[in-house]
């Protein structure tokens, strides 16, 4: 029934972004690992990447970057069906499992014998450079249709008075690269519409950041603030830690900054973790301005002071503006995360019935998975390229970070129906919620996955009564 519904309601709506595709199946091996009796005994023998024992971080300083292959071994077995075919056992990145014995070596002749063949590690796709040119599909860079709309964007940009509404429409789709930077600046606000005063504006700010960083840094290692600044300290290696971007110095020392004056400017809320991750994608688009190639590997050291500052500061200014509209997510208790977890809950049961009775079946708690959804806004579950081109749609859409991102994770959870209904176990269930393979999406992953979510917005968002048991 949700089946025709969908293809039904992209037959009647021709002027809905996107359209219906009939989404490729998943070849997802079923987990078959021991029950936990309860979460709090899940929870205690499972961690992930950015699980680091603040103990150790006291002790030993900033943690060392966790190798790719190890955290794959962590995985679960559900991930490893989405390994590409195309990894050859001559990548260097492998892990070997097995191990040769006595005899082995004994019979093995002038010459050892080659060990069983290792289980490959995931290779290390761009996660970075050119982020809105990659599609898991391969396609080129730039088509003809690509070109006519940066031609649309950029004559919109040049006009006196940029049209916001207009902008937003064109940009729902994704932002070309060229010019995400200022395309965001001004869709968070952070930008005037008007051309004349960008300028005037971009230096005011950021005057005004640095002068926060002159009043309050200081203060970071006294009573009132410590406890924050700690915190922070200890999160920042842990953001994308498997980006050598992100563990330069210089770019560490550029989050503790905006987060720390972000933190203390915000009394209400203060530092929460999580936080930390919504730095990553500005920092980023901005960073593109300067840097074409290879951008997960760039010194951000050898960038102008100039330059770097003006990343620094706008950076900070357009997180901030994005956690305006969010902030009840990170107060005390974080009731915002708990509303719309409870939503999602509600949201699930209308539109796929199976799904949510399967979870209360085996007793999983919608909180133990979508929390960090809504924490992070997704970033934990998705490439970070994927992140920017989700956060191109949600800046084009009213409320798209508060409202529009409980549909995304509707639709982001019914995209795995068919794996979570094969999975008859707690622990299970949780490890495929936890660790959903989503490592090699592209655009159109999340073209599919945002057009979904708008299709679910339009049939439950103006329809309460519909939308409620």
């Amino acid at each position: 029934m949700a089946t025709e519904n969908r293809v039904n309601f992209w037959r009647r709506s021709a002027k809905v972004p996107g359209r219906y595709l009939k989404e490729s199946k998943l070849n997802l091996n079923s987990l078959k690992t021991k029950k936990a009796s309860s979460f709090h005994e899940f929870a205690r023998s499972t961690s992930d990447a950015w699980d680091i024992e603040d103990e150790e971080d006291e002790e030993a300083g900033p943690p060392a970057m966790p190798s790719l292959c190890a955290q794959s071994q962590a995985r679960s077995s559900s991930t490893v069906s989405s390994l590409p075919q195309s990894v050859s056992p001559e990548d260097d990145d492998v892990v070997y499992n097995g191990t040769i014995s006595d005899s082995d070596l004994q019979d093995s002749g002038p010459e050892r014998p080659s060990p069983p063949r290792p289980l490959p590690c995931r290779p290390i796709i761009p996660l970075v450079a050119r982020i809105s040119d990659q599609n898991s599909s391969g396609a080129p860079p730039m088509t003809v249709r690509e070109k006519s709309r940066l031609d649309k964007f950029r004559t919109l940009l040049c006009a006196a008075n940029t049209e916001l509404d207009e902008l937003r429409k064109h940009s729902w789709s994704g932002i070309p690269r060229e010019v995400r930077p200022v395309t965001w600046r001004l869709l968070l606000g952070y930008l005037p519409a008007n051309k004349e005063r960008r300028e005037h504006v971009l230096q005011r700010k950021r005057e005004e950041y640095f002068g926060f960083i002159e009043q309050y840094y200081d203060s970071r290692s006294e009573e009132p603030h410590r406890d924050t600044y700690r915190q922070i300290h200890i999160d920042i290696p842990r953001t994308n830690p498997l980006i050598p971007l992100f563990q330069q110095p210089a770019v560490q020392e550029v989050f503790e900054r905006i987060l720390f004056i972000w933190a203390i400017r915000h009394p209400a809320s203060g530092y929460v973790q999580g936080i930390n991750d919504l730095v990553t994608p500005f920092f980023v688009v901005f960073l593109s301005e300067f840097v074409e190639d290879d951008m997960e590997n760039f010194d951000v050291a050898a960038l102008p002071l100039e330059t770097r500052r003006n990343i620094e500061a706008d950076s900070f200014w357009c997180m901030s503006k994005l956690l305006d509209g969010i902030q009840d997510n990170y107060t005390f208790a974080q009731p915002g995360i708990q509303n719309k977890v409870k939503a999602l809950e509600e949201l699930v049961g209308r539109i796929d019935e199976e799904v949510h009775v399967h979870f209360r079946r085996y007793e999983v708690e919608y909180l133990q998975f979508a929390f960090r959804w809504m924490n992070n806004l997704l970033m934990r579950e998705l490439p970070l390229r994927c992140t920017i081109r989700l956060w191109d749609t949600y800046q084009a859409e009213s409320e798209g970070f508060s409202h529009f991102h409980l549909y995304v994770c509707a639709a982001f959870l019914i995209k795995w129906r068919k794996e979570i209904l094969s999975i008859a176990d707690f622990q299970g269930l949780l490890m495929l919620l936890q660790n959903l393979p989503t490592i090699h999406w592209g655009n159109e992953e999340v073209g599919l996955l945002l057009a979904e979510a708008y299709r679910l917005k339009y049939m439950f968002a103006d329809a309460p009564s519909h939308y409620k048991r």
